[in-house]
């Protein structure tokens, strides 16, 4: 599978933070996700699908953003199958979202920040790694980094301030 044009990861993970973005202002935890159709080698590759987390608003704990873009995606494609596709996210996938991805047989998961505590892509667990599976996409993580890592950072500060604010004392 190609690579995306030089400086497009970064691009594309800018959106992806604008997603993040919203979905903070919404009380979500922020993570933002694209689903780019290939080839990815050109200047402005087809972003099947974005969205950013929604688990809290919709009460579901399936709602986070890869599996938005994964959903939306295959419907708009009419298939399952996403071997020529890249999820781009904000932070490294959970198991749950890894193993969507692997099951989606998408071509690459291209991520921002490491998750050391849920990581499925190698930081905790190699769910989509995993050589006894019949699929692995290629991985790239680290892309925006630190900005992706301070916004998660950040939205957490925040939270326990206003917890914390609240108790009584």
């Amino acid at each position: 599978m190609p690579t995306l044009k030089p400086g497009a990861e970064e691009r594309l993970m800018r959106r992806a933070l604008r997603l993040a973005a919203k979905a903070a202002a919404l009380g979500e935890v922020p993570v933002g996700a694209l689903l780019i159709q290939g080839p990815l080698d050109i200047a402005r590759p087809c972003v099947l699908a974005q969205a950013h987390n929604v688990t809290e608003g919709r009460f579901d704990p399936t709602g986070h953003a890869e599996m938005q873009v994964l959903q939306r995606a295959a419907k708009r494609l009419k298939r399952w199958r996403l071997s020529d596709c890249t999820l781009l996210v904000t932070l490294e996938p959970c198991a749950m979202c890894a193993g969507a991805a692997v099951w989606a047989r998408v071509g690459r998961i291209v991520y921002g920040a490491a998750d050391p505590k849920a990581g499925a892509c190698g930081s905790v667990l190699q769910v989509a790694g995993h050589p006894k599976l019949n699929h692995r996409p290629q991985l790239q993580g680290g892309v925006l980094e630190e900005e992706c890592a301070e916004m998660l950072r950040g939205f957490f500060r925040a939270r326990r301030r206003k917890q914390k604010s609240k108790q009584p004392g």
